[in-house]
């Protein structure tokens, strides 16, 4: 049976580099911030859409449609993002 090659059976091959913890930190709060306005940016503009009859334009659908793509991203990445930031490592395992 072949055997499952790990990335601790090749040298070199994600190269690490220590980065301060204030780092880690500073960026997870960032990602944080980004993913709160995101969400609720593009849940204000879905809400529009949805609300305003002179805004539902074959044009605003594709904008309907980036808010929603950006609005699953902000909600799913986000906060993956953040705890690993947090926890200064990948936490979710080889499947996440």
């Amino acid at each position: 049976a072949p055997q499952k090659m790990t990335v601790q059976d090749v040298p070199r091959a994600f190269p690490t580099v220590d980065v301060p913890d204030h780092a880690h930190y500073t960026i997870g709060v960032v990602i944080l911030i980004v993913g709160i306005t995101g969400t609720l940016g593009n849940s204000l503009v879905f809400y529009a859409f949805c609300r305003s009859r002179s805004l539902q334009t074959p044009a605003n659908i594709l904008i309907i449609n980036l808010a929603i793509s950006d609005f699953l991203m902000s909600i799913t990445q986000s906060p993956v993002f953040f705890t690993s930031s947090l926890y200064k490592h990948w936490i979710f395992g080889e499947k996440g």
